[in-house]
């Protein structure tokens, strides 16, 4: 395998890994905003227009779903240009029936969470799977079209991928198009030095993605792209998976707990063992004193 540190980038090429929010809880609260159709119609344009700016540009899609994800579009395999919107429309569709079926037995209050730590590690295994295909390779970055609410169950795993990410210099713009802002998106984008935007109209959500993502990495460097007024940087709890702004860290494994455990439910080390041992060795030093 070649080393990451010896690839050889192409300044003007792009390997633009995009996942797309398909949680049907959170699309059927969005029907009188955006249905899903109009939303897959702007994506559609704006894929588009990413290959027709460089013919070397490479696209990706991932669907992120309530259960599951999956790769739903290749450019780089798919042949014949004209087909490239019915494959893809085709196998999101087969996704979307699969991941419903997955979920109709289970009863979720509003909008639910999509599986955004699965389309991550997935992004990033397929970029680190170019990284090793020959001696050149495009500028990758993470394009997330998300607007499902934050697990904080899969707290952890989101982070273990933005750090990923951040080791291999691979940028996670976010475009949030929920009623309420991603705390990690906006870790995810500031962490790896991404763009993180929230459209406010949504009906212009083509202008927002051709204006601001569009562009490659090189390119950024003479733009004013967008900056976010702030970041959330609030961890969730390891116990009851709830954002905290001040909370209990393990010292051997760092697991965050909202309240004292007296052990470790991570790395199993016990709270407070070594101060009770000191506090005894000082007591019995006292008594032998004279």
């Amino acid at each position: 395998m070649t080393p990451v540190s010896s690839k050889l980038h192409t300044d003007d090429v792009s390997l633009l890994m995009v996942s797309i929010d398909t949680n049907p809880f959170f699309w059927n609260s969005m029907k009188s905003a955006l249905p899903f159709s109009r939303f897959l119609s702007h994506v559609l344009a704006f894929l588009n227009s990413i290959l027709l700016l460089n013919q070397l540009n490479q696209v990706v899609v991932i669907a992120t779903g309530y259960n599951s994800c999956g790769y739903i579009f290749d450019s780089s395999t798919s042949q014949i240009q004209d087909q490239r919107a019915e494959n893809l429309l085709q196998k999101l569709e087969e996704f979307v029936e699969k991941d419903e079926a997955q979920c109709r037995e289970d009863s979720v209050d509003g909008p639910g969470f999509s599986l955004l730590s699965g389309s991550l590690s997935m992004a990033l295994c397929y970029i680190q799977r170019v990284f090793r295909s020959g001696p050149l390779h495009p500028q990758p970055r993470i394009l997330c079209l998300h607007g499902s609410p934050d697990g904080p169950g899969q707290y952890v795993a989101v982070m273990n991928s933005i750090f990923s990410a951040q080791r291999s210099m691979v940028p996670i713009d976010s475009c949030v198009i929920g009623a309420q802002h991603s705390a990690f998106l906006q870790q995810a984008s500031y962490i790896t030095g991404g763009v993180y935007l929230k459209p406010q109209l949504l009906d212009g959500l083509f202008q927002y993605l051709l204006t601001v993502f569009a562009t490659d990495l090189y390119s950024r460097g003479f733009l004013q792209l967008p900056r976010p007024a702030g970041v959330d940087f609030r961890a969730s709890c390891f116990c009851h998976k709830n954002t905290i702004d001040m909370g209990y860290i393990c010292s051997v494994c760092l697991s965050i707990f909202c309240k004292h455990q007296k052990k470790c439910t991570t790395c199993g080390s016990v709270f407070g063992e070594a101060q009770v041992q000191d506090s005894s060795t000082t007591a019995e030093r006292k008594r032998k004193a004279p």
